[in-house]
């Protein structure tokens, strides 16, 4: 009898789940063999959380059936996943910072003797099962006091000690170092030789190599791809997650354009917590510059570094030719550096203030006096910038909530215009737009540019940054690993370098 010949421990099939009439999960499945170590991939809004969170009883579905450990189940709670044999570990570890380890392991399940807690016991157990991960530490010790390796197995040991069947890695590697990942490796593969299985959710290809058996791969909603991982090779792998073949790929561009001058930004051996490793780039003026990469690959925290946000552990950032550190957002804005994140409804607009409020709300410093802003100032940059990004509104005082989503980002991109920026950091410019929105924003970005404005675009979409970018740089895992331009800017060649550096 081969692998395949038993059944699943776990078997999702036909799921679907919408949310206010739109489909975040189509006739979803996903299947796990008793202790194996199972990979599920896919690009941002792909379903891979939606699913996990059906499966666990976070979220009820809509159809579809769940069968684990050989009978049909339907939990209606996380809790009730946890005592059917399902231990969940998030990115975002649900522990107790100031409990003692040994506490946080047994939290709600503490054993008992003469109906009071046996504390001997806990720290007992706790000690035997952290020394079965080869971690060997002071339980009575509070968490808070050790550092996030650790605290990841005292998670891992929770579910361990709930005798569960299933565990659930949610991204376990992202706020770990390399000797720390082999150390959770190394836990993975004991969990699976005691016939644990484990679903490991992450965006590091490498380590899905490593630790993986078989793979699951989603995209829009959908399971796209079930195989063993051995024989998927990474480009492979990169186009299913995508949804391009290389057969299919041309380049579309007929825009790029060589810069020959000063840079507007450049930056060398950036390091930033655990997510930039080596990034180098720079951004000439006038200039495109597209920056690919895969789902944690860093392109965002490197943005986030260029502008401030995010403090830098080593590496150089110059601005107009001169190195920099910047404290902050305001002294990057200061240098006439502006960032349009990828969340516009959280990080970007003010829902409840108008077109007006919102277009001018990096000039109010310069629009105030004595504490009172000069609204006839507001509405007059505001009505300029309106006709002139074609901002459909029914006028400045419309509240932003009811613009549909490409004017929302024309508004914020005429705020940091309004400001007189010189370069400008774009993270995912066209997410959650229509088709005729998208082709609006491109054009109004080229344009800027072509007037002098420097920017350094991140998305998602390749046909988009190929058609957009003059020069590309990818990055993976943190790390610059090619720089395309000219002629070599494709799709094709985006993907390679995605998928082996």
């Amino acid at each position: 009898m081969t692998t395949a010949d038993i059944a699943p421990l776990l078997s999702m099939q036909d799921i679907d789940k919408s949310f206010g009439g739109a489909p975040a999960l189509r006739r979803a499945r996903l299947e796990i063999r008793r202790g194996e170590v199972h990979a599920l991939i896919g690009q941002n809004g792909a379903g891979k959380s939606t699913l996990i969170k059906i499966l666990t009883g976070a979220y009820a579905r809509d159809a579809g059936r769940i069968d684990f450990d050989g009978k049909a189940v339907d939990f209606k709670a996380p809790i009730e996943a946890q005592d059917g044999g399902i231990s969940t570990i998030y990115q975002e570890l649900n522990l107790i910072p100031l409990r003692s380890v040994a506490e946080n392991i047994f939290i709600g399940r503490e054993p008992k003797r003469f109906g009071l807690i046996d504390w001997r016991r806990v720290h007992d157990e706790a000690e035997r099962l952290l020394a079965s991960f080869g971690i060997r530490v002071d339980v009575r010790r509070p968490l808070h006091t050790f550092n996030t390796a650790t605290q990841q197995m005292v998670a891992i040991a929770r579910a361990v000690s709930t005798s569960a069947r299933l565990v659930i890695m949610d991204e376990p590697t992202s706020s770990l170092d390399k000797a720390e990942v082999e150390t959770l490796f190394g836990v993975i593969r004991k969990l699976q030789a005691d016939g644990v299985a484990v679903l490991f959710v992450s965006h590091k290809l490498d380590e899905l190599y490593a630790v993986c058996q078989r793979i699951t791969v989603m995209r829009d909603g959908q399971t796209v791809a079930e195989r063993e991982l051995a024989s998927f090779d990474k480009l492979a792998l990169v186009q299913t997650m995508l949804g391009r073949e290389l057969s299919a790929l041309q380049a579309v561009r007929d825009t790029a354009f060589e810069h020959t001058g000063p840079d507007a930004v450049s930056v060398a051996h950036l390091k930033s917590g655990l997510r930039v490793e080596d990034a180098s780039l720079a951004v000439k003026r006038g200039e495109i510059l597209g920056l690919a990469g895969l789902l944690g690959s860093g392109r965002t925290e490197l943005a986030r570094c260029i502008f401030g946000a995010d403090p830098l552990d080593a590496g150089e950032l110059r601005l107009a030719g001169d190195p920099v550190q910047l404290g902050g957002p305001a002294d990057a804005i200061a240098r006439r550096v502006a960032y349009l994140s990828e969340d516009r409804k959280i990080e970007g607009i003010v829902p409840d203030l108008s077109v007006r409020e919102n277009l001018t709300l990096v000039l109010l410093p310069r629009l105030a006096r004595w504490g009172v802003v000069d609204r006839r100032a507001q509405t007059e940059i505001t009505e300029r910038f309106i006709e002139r990004l074609g901002i459909r509104c029914s006028g400045p005082e419309q509240p932003i909530r009811e613009l549909s989503g490409g004017n929302q980002q024309k508004v914020l991109l005429a705020r940091w215009l309004a400001a007189e920026v010189a370069l400008l950091l774009l993270d995912e410019p066209t997410r959650g737009i229509d088709v005729g929105a998208k082709a609006e924003i491109l054009t109004l970005i080229h344009q800027l540019s072509r007037e002098g404005l420097s920017v350094l675009m991140i998305a998602s979409e390749l046909e988009e940054l190929v058609a957009a970018s003059d020069r590309i740089v990818v990055l993976r895992d943190g790390r610059t690993v090619s720089e395309l331009h000219g002629d070599g800017i494709s799709e094709a060649n985006v993907m390679k370098a995605m998928a082996h550096g």
